[in-house]
């Protein structure tokens, strides 16, 4: 009783908790005192360490949890995966640099950054998951109650942004410039990741403004790696699958008449 007492004053509750299996191991493996104390620790890491990827993964509100293990790389070629396992390293993060992934709707944009995200935070550092209306959203809003440098600082302290969605809603001048702000914020001081349906070029016409836009993408692309998602979509393939489409087309089965249409 005077071990488990002493235990909770140094709020070891982790290793309280697994103590009697912990002593139960440790006599059938004979193990010495340096050895046995090695083992309690390394409960008691592991337990602070897993409460506070769970306290953090609540903070960074992820739309759900999916891991790099997950990533179907066989059904987008497009990637290379040497650059996933570079960035899985997460020296990315060390270094304050940026990921852009771009790409057509449903090619897993949005899961490569959660995965990453996540990454991080087993590493021990601070994510958070927003799509740009949902960023655009508070930013306004805090502007209007006259509180936007306290966003701001909101959103700039996470080691990992993730902005998701960007380019499918245009911003008016007065957003894109909060935008500007954050963005100038983070700049060289944490990880910003950005998943996007619209090519580089045609970022003008998300801020409705050239000249911001590539000052936008001055600071995004300085120090940065971007990932661009040739193929088709996922959830077009599971209904493929299903028999509720046809086979993906293949090149020259467009006739004459259809490519003037879609040029």
């Amino acid at each position: 009783m005077q071990l488990i007492s002493l235990l909770e004053k140094m709020k070891m509750d982790h290793l309280v908790f697994q103590l009697d299996t912990l002593c139960e191991q440790a006599s059938k493996k004979d193990l010495g005192y340096r050895e046995f104390l090695i083992e309690a620790m390394q409960t008691e890491w592991n337990g602070r360490h897993m409460k506070g990827v769970e306290t953090r993964l609540k903070i960074a509100r992820f739309p759900w949890v999916k891991t790099l293990d997950q990533f179907d790389f066989s059904f987008q070629p497009s990637i290379d995966r040497k650059v996933i396992r570079e960035l899985a390293g997460l020296s990315f993060v060390e270094r304050s640099e940026n990921i852009i992934i771009l790409g057509p709707p449903g090619v897993g944009k949005t899961h490569l950054a959660v995965a990453l995200g996540i990454k991080a935070l087993e590493a021990g550092h601070t994510a958070l998951f927003l799509t740009l209306e949902s960023l655009i959203t508070r930013l306004t809003r805090a502007r209007m109650e006259n509180r936007v440098e306290r966003q701001l600082q909101q959103f700039v302290y996470p080691k990992v942004l993730i902005i998701d969605e960007m380019g499918y809603l245009p911003m008016n001048r007065d957003e894109a410039g909060l935008f500007f702000r954050l963005l100038t914020r983070r700049y060289e001081k944490a990880s910003t990741i950005i998943t996007s349906n619209k090519s580089f070029v045609d970022w003008g016409e998300i801020f409705n403004d050239q000249v911001l836009a590539t000052a936008i993408l001055d600071r995004l692309l300085h120090h940065c790696t971007t990932l661009n998602i040739k193929g088709e979509s996922y959830r077009l393939k599971e209904k493929r699958k299903a028999g509720m489409f046809g086979p993906p087309p293949k090149a020259g089965d467009v006739k004459p008449e259809q490519d003037e249409e879609q040029s």
